[in-house]
């Protein structure tokens, strides 16, 4: 997540300090990823440096003000004209955590990946309800949260399907079918015969 150019998006629209930047931000997303203020200060110092923000005096009641340089317009209309480019994958903990589960004697990766099911089930369930209720009363504002929530459910479902594809190569590995298994699944995660 940038932060960096979440702020100049936000002060493309009007100057802003960093309160309302915060708040501004968190009502965007939905408040799924909680802003600390003392990052969003941190990150306007950067771009003023940059030259990609300016301070603009003050709200009168002792905020300063900060808005978009031409600069930083230019540098926010290549950032929403660019891909989001991948790189290299960031690190699963889950993914991380059942790798080591399986090749680590004593532990029990059926037992993790039942226990992950379960929270990844219920964060599925949180979303989807979210999403009916910002659904059921939308408002044009509430577009942004709606873009939100649908990823959130979209990679909790992702999260399940994979936990089921695990599940079932470790049944395959238990039942003697261990070696070739590349090929022999498909979908969401349904074993092949």
């Amino acid at each position: 997540m940038s932060i960096r150019y979440s702020i100049l998006a936000l002060l493309q629209e009007q100057p802003r300090y960093g309160y309302q930047l915060r708040v501004a931000f968190e009502e965007r997303t939905g408040a799924v990823w909680p802003l600390n203020i003392g990052q969003v200060y941190t990150t306007l110092n950067r771009l003023e440096r940059d030259a990609l923000v300016r301070r603009n005096g003050d709200d009168g009641q002792g905020h300063v003000l900060y808005s978009i340089t031409d600069a930083g317009a230019a540098e926010i209309r290549r950032w929403f004209a660019t891909a989001v480019d991948r790189g290299v994958p960031p690190r699963n903990e889950l993914a991380i955590k059942l790798a080591l589960a399986v090749t680590t004697a004593g532990t029990d990766p059926t037992a993790l990946i039942q226990a992950q099911r379960e929270i990844s089930l219920r964060e599925l369930q949180e979303h989807t309800q979210a999403r009916k209720e910002v659904a059921a009363n939308q408002r044009v504002t509430d577009t942004a949260r709606l873009l939100v929530l649908d990823s959130l459910v979209f990679h909790a479902e992702a999260e399940v399907r994979w936990l089921d594809l695990c599940e079932a190569r470790l049944v395959q590995q238990a039942n003697g079918a261990g070696n070739g298994m590349a090929g022999t699944f498909r979908g969401a995660g349904t074993p092949t015969a």
